[in-house]
């Protein structure tokens, strides 16, 4: 009886030795995906501020061609050629 008390007391020691290994490896591996995480959403917070300024400069170049286009349409400008321009002195 005292051996089976032995033997069971091994095998829970045992079980909770490779349990205590066990918890130590998936809390180190939360860890590791936490930090990549964190990487992860930097990373995705500069896209963010790479996109918003690619959408503004998007809209200035927009509205620059729409105006030139108007420009030339409707009011027929263009752009002055060499013996067209007069140079003025203060």
């Amino acid at each position: 009886m005292q051996w089976l008390w032995k033997s069971l007391s091994i095998g829970l020691l045992f079980a909770l030795f490779f349990s205590a290994l066990n918890l130590l490896e998936v809390r180190h591996q939360i860890r590791q995906q936490f930090i990549e995480l964190q990487s992860l959403q930097q990373q995705r917070d500069a896209m963010n501020i790479e996109w918003g300024q690619l959408q503004l400069e998007q809209s200035t170049w927009v509205q620059h061609q729409r105006l030139e286009s108007t420009a030339q349409g409707r009011l027929n400008m263009h752009y002055p050629n060499y013996g067209e321009m007069q140079i003025l002195k203060p």
